[in-house]
């Protein structure tokens, strides 16, 4: 079953004239119902312009965002911008800092109906492990703890699409993991929507259903996270997503490949090691847990690749036969 499109952004551009490169450029997109969407970039790329643009807190130089089809509205067309379809979480939280987290989250429900405000209150701060929290004061908690209380006061009222700004940035590994897991969850569980701005590659891998790659304010590529990282248009995905290797033709050449491209790029993981006819020298090796990456030389030539910790794996100094499996050729 398709799920429905719940947003759609067409042609749209946001320019700011203080700088030559900045904004966003003619994007188009969709996004369904229950869809977890990563916007993927570096700094300054235009990632929290286009959020902003599509909750509509800034004006729109062309085109529309459509939100269930009706035009959402900019700044300068009603009282209080934004949509009331949508909640943005920002990477200052925009929370109550004196009252206590469960006041901050019920805040957003009506008294109309006390007994069902506390039961989705309490709901959502089981949603998110932080029932325990609940008559803490907001300074009295991390700055994880504070995130999560912030997604939990924009889901509890029955937000449709739910628009987050960084929002692994001040959480540490471990809690990363589990806010990932938990947002995939309640996307599962409640059908709302997911956008999440990040500049970092895994959170986008991770989590997300349909990866956008914006470059110096364009929509560079968009599609399924594992259709993007094993087939990029460009060496700018392959880059971002997956630290490539990428070679020029005159040292494509000297290590025996011969292109007719000007770029050859390969994914260290596309090395095979102890195969082949191509020598090496290992003249680094870094330890990443289960996998070591090896950082590997001929002919002044630097190749990354991966091997397994477990077991006897190469040394460095060693000599070893090195053969690319598979790789991409770009003009």
């Amino acid at each position: 079953m398709v799920n429905k499109t719940i947003l759609s952004v067409k042609n749209i551009t946001k320019q700011y004239q203080t700088e030559a490169i900045s904004g966003i450029i003619n994007m188009t997109f969709d996004i369904n119902e229950g869809e977890i969407v990563a916007i993927i970039g570096e700094s300054g790329s235009g990632k929290s312009t286009l959020l902003k643009s599509m909750y509509g807190l800034l004006a729109l130089d062309e085109g529309e965002v459509l939100f269930n089809g009706k035009r959402v509205l900019g700044p300068d067309e009603q009282l209080i911008p934004g949509h009331k379809g949508m909640k943005m979480v920002t990477q200052d939280f925009s929370l109550n800092i004196y009252a206590k987290v469960y006041d901050n989250i019920a805040s957003m429900l009506s008294n109309t109906d006390v007994k069902s405000k506390h039961e989705k209150t309490v709901e959502m701060m089981k949603h998110l492990h932080i029932e325990h929290l609940s008559s803490k004061r907001i300074t009295e908690l991390s700055g994880g703890e504070q995130q999560r209380v912030a997604i939990a006061k924009a889901l509890v009222s029955d937000t449709k699409m739910l628009l987050l700004d960084e929002p692994f940035s001040q959480v540490d590994a471990l809690l990363k993991h589990q806010l990932r897991a938990d947002l995939k969850r309640i996307a599962t569980d409640t059908g709302v929507s997911v956008v999440l701005v990040s500049h970092d590659p895994a959170d986008g891998l991770f989590l997300a259903d349909k990866l956008l790659l914006v470059k110096d304010g364009q929509l560079l590529q968009q599609g399924l996270p594992r259709e993007l990282y094993n087939n990029p248009q460009h060496l700018y995905t392959a880059k971002l997503l997956g630290n490539a290797n990428v070679l020029s033709v005159s040292d494509a050449s000297r290590i025996g490949f011969k292109t007719s491209g000007k770029q050859l790029m390969f994914y260290p993981e596309w090395v095979e090691i102890g195969t082949g006819t191509i020598t090496f020298e290992v003249k680094d090796i870094y330890y990443k847990g289960f996998y070591e990456e090896l950082l590997l030389e001929k002919e002044g030539v630097m190749v990354r690749a991966i091997q397994l910790s477990q077991g006897h794996g190469h040394k460095k100094n060693d000599q070893v036969l090195l053969n690319i499996g598979r790789f991409l050729i770009f003009d």
